[in-house]
């Protein structure tokens, strides 16, 4: 009888231990940040304005970013991204929510059909956002978006891979602003 009477409180254990442990492993990310990055690329000086957020959102997280790009001409150009993660059956590693299929639920996009297959992971102090990309002719483009915890904010580290070949590297401190 007793064994009877403990399997639902036995079943939410272990259906909410891991949703909590997630929420903990999350929570220090949570916030605003904003810095700009001076590097070489191509032996010219580019300068960027980048900001980002974290945030909870339904049973996952959404992380927001903003690159403002000044071109050595004069031109400014701005790209924003928003993408929502939910945990999959992996520890530490999120699938991204970027469209719903026909039965409500959050799913990836389909890079065979030229779309960015994105997912994140965490481990330890670094949430990394990777994203792939399959051209035309079946090479592949990665950017990898790593922001370490550090003292009043976040290192950013950002990589572009092309085919396996290094294409750039962005390094630069984003302070928290809330």
């Amino acid at each position: 009888m007793i064994q009877t009477a403990l399997r639902p409180f036995v079943f939410l254990l272990f259906v909410a231990l891991p949703v909590f442990a997630w929420a903990q492993d999350i929570e220090p990310f949570l916030g605003s940040y904003k810095g700009n990055a001076e590097f070489v690329f191509d032996g010219k000086v580019e300068e960027r304005d980048m900001s980002a957020s974290i945030a909870r959102k339904d049973d996952g997280f959404e992380v927001s970013w903003t690159t403002v790009i000044y071109k050595s001409d004069g031109r400014i150009k701005e790209s924003t991204y928003t993408i929502g993660f939910v945990p999959s059956v992996r520890d530490n590693i999120y699938g991204s929510a970027m469209k719903t299929n026909v039965f409500g639920k959050p799913e990836p996009l389909d890079p065979l059909n030229g779309e960015p297959f994105v997912w994140a992971r965490l481990e330890g102090q670094t949430l990394s956002v990777y994203s792939l990309f399959i051209d035309e002719i079946g090479g592949y483009q990665m950017q990898e978006f790593h922001r370490t915890l550090a003292d009043g904010g976040l290192d950013l580290l950002f990589r572009r891979l092309h085919n396996g070949e290094p294409q750039k590297e962005i390094r630069t401190f984003l302070a928290r602003q809330n």
